[in-house]
């Protein structure tokens, strides 16, 4: 029996202990640990995170050509059949006709080169423009990277926002399920002693068993919410995750109303056809120097040698013979059909295509500037309504029970006011929600999203 206590104890304290440790394991995280988490594993970052690698790889790669070449070779030649060639006979017999030919062959049957080659660009005006032009493409690949995060940002708020929501929310909804179950006792008691009748218990249970089901449907929707929440962020879905914060934290005024100064290069988008243009202008640039002449330096050692066998190839001596040359090369463009005058036209019309995207751009962030607000005027406003409304509809169920309990009021006015109560909080929520996602639009409007994390 001791014995048996003990095993009983441990197994206890072992299961408290696995409970302990499953409990730590939860993540508890604010909406600024979430938007963090995200900027760290979120799979679309981490693309826009290897493309901005890969344009660091595409400038290293432009400015290697500028660099000095050099490589080495080395050929083994098997000249199973030496060439033969054809001279004037009379080289070799001075009696021999006119038009005679004497078959010769040149070289040894086993040859061999070896050496060492390099190569140096002098001047080459693509090459300067082709390395700016690298450093541009950097620079939007950062800013594409900057635009991946942005959308992230507001992908996992307003993810936050629908689960802290559904939380405040899912809290109120068990007060009502608590508090109807309370109501259906009592109710139950008075008709047991014959001050309330059947028809009332079961009114009440009807609004008690429809509470149970909106219950369950917000734990479900809570959780799908979660799963969306940890999408967002680049979290397992099977990791656990709850969040923390609370609605009356969040700032929501018309202060979020004012004027702010505001420049279309807080937005990236602008920036990123800015940066276009500058790739645009690159290239025409990169036609018009391709006017200019080009120099190369180039220089070559190395040695060859010949033998009648295979093995004495291979004996490195006074067989093998040096050899070498350096010099220069200049290329000077005459004509090419028109193609550099035809690249520089595209060029033009290219840059020209981004202003009017610009102006277009700009027109585009003025309505989404002038919608956002519009929206999270209206839905501050009616938050501030439903909120008012919330308040009298608990008033109004609060009043009702007390009167149905003294025996002044009726059972329906209750449920007609527990009902109301229910609506009202639900509309209530529902406010609360579109104002907090109103007030993401209008930061992400302005540009302010990246800046404030």
């Amino acid at each position: 029996m001791k014995l048996l206590g003990k095993t009983g104890l441990l197994i206890g304290l072992l299961i408290c202990f696995s409970s302990s440790l499953h409990a730590q394991q939860v993540n508890e995280f604010t909406l600024q640990n979430c938007i963090d988490y995200a900027l760290k594993n979120n799979e679309d970052i981490r693309v826009s995170e290897m493309e901005k690698k890969r344009a660091d790889g595409t400038v290293g790669e432009t400015r290697a050509q500028g660099l000095p070449q050099i490589n080495a070779s080395a050929t083994l030649t098997n000249n199973y059949k030496v060439p033969t060639s054809f001279i004037p006979a009379i080289f070799f017999d001075p009696n021999a006709g006119e038009g005679e030919f004497a078959p010769v062959q040149f070289g040894t049957q086993y040859t061999g080169n070896a050496g060492i080659t390099l190569d140096q660009m002098i001047f080459d005006g693509s090459y300067f423009v082709g390395l700016e032009a690298a450093r541009t493409f950097r620079e939007l690949s950062t800013k594409d990277h900057i635009r991946t995060q942005i959308d992230v940002i507001a992908n996992v708020t307003k993810a936050y926002y629908t689960v802290l929501v559904n939380q405040e929310q899912l809290s109120f909804v068990e007060k009502n399920f608590q508090r109807l179950d309370t109501l259906l006792n009592e109710t139950d008691i008075m008709y047991q002693n014959g001050f309330a009748e059947k028809i009332d218990v079961n009114r009440i249970r009807i609004q008690y068993n429809n509470s149970k089901i909106q219950r369950k449907k917000l734990q479900d929707f809570q959780d799908i919410s979660l799963k969306l929440l940890k999408f967002q962020m680049g979290m397992s879905a099977n990791e656990s995750l709850s969040v923390t914060g609370n609605l009356d934290d969040v700032e929501l005024s018309l202060n979020e109303l004012e004027v702010v100064d505001f420049d279309y290069k807080q937005r990236i988008e602008y920036s990123q056809l800015e940066t276009n243009q500058a790739l645009a202008r690159l290239d025409m640039k990169n036609n018009k120097v391709q006017y200019l002449p080009t120099i190369d330096f180039f220089a070559q050692i190395g040695k060859n040698a010949g033998t009648t066998t295979s093995s004495d190839l291979f004996k490195f001596g006074d067989n093998w013979f040096g050899n070498g040359a350096f010099g220069a090369t200049i290329k000077l463009p005459i004509f090419d059909g028109l193609r550099k005058s035809y690249g520089i036209q595209k060029s033009k019309i290219q840059i020209a295509q981004i202003d009017l995207q610009k102006q277009r751009l700009k027109n585009s962030i003025d309505v989404e500037i002038y919608q956002a607000r519009t929206n999270l005027n209206n839905n501050l406003v009616n938050l501030e309504t439903q909120k008012e409304n919330l308040t009298l509809a608990e008033e109004v169920y609060r009043v009702s029970k007390i009167k149905y309990q003294e025996g002044v009021g009726s059972n329906l006015e209750v449920i007609d006011a527990e009902i109301a109560y229910k609506s009202a909080e639900t509309d209530y929520y529902n406010a609360v929600y579109d104002a907090l996602i109103s007030k993401v639009d209008l930061d992400k409007a302005y540009g302010r999203l990246f800046e404030q994390n």
